[in-house]
């Protein structure tokens, strides 16, 4: 039994792509590991949005968001197991590091304004080039 690594933002192609991994490892017995990575801004929360309130707190968030994806893409029954990961950094490096040793990644697919991101996203792009393990991108 492996694991299987699944970015999630809660886009819709995010979701896409949560909602085929966990049909997967349905197929194969692995386990499906839920990510969304979320990174401060350059300049500190303070300065860029005063009137931030105190609480904030961009963790929750993101959690709360990769809760409602999962919601989303299998509702409540379901049969691989899935475990839910927030962590802070760079959505691209947050997946690479948490695919070594997963039997495979998968991403959505997004168009963004670029040439080479035309057809896939920024991130999608960079995992398919650098990941220690097998990918597959979701399309819509």
């Amino acid at each position: 039994m492996g694991r299987i690594v699944v970015g999630v933002d809660g886009s819709e192609s995010s979701i896409k792509a949560l909602h085929w991994a966990v049909r997967q490892a349905e197929l194969t017995g692995d386990t499906v590991e839920a990510v969304n990575s979320w990174e401060y801004p350059a300049t500190s929360w303070a300065s860029m949005m005063p009137g931030m309130p105190e609480d904030f707190d961009p963790q929750a968030l993101a959690t709360v968001s990769l809760t409602e994806a999962l919601e989303e893409a299998v509702g409540g029954a379901r049969a691989a197991e899935i475990s839910k990961v927030v962590v802070i950094g760079n959505p691209a490096q947050a997946l690479l590091d948490r695919a070594e040793g997963a039997n495979l990644l998968v991403v959505g697919a997004r168009g963004r304004s670029a040439l080479k991101a035309t057809l896939l996203g920024s991130v999608s792009l960079h995992v398919t080039q650098h990941a220690p393990c097998p990918v597959t991108v979701v399309r819509g």
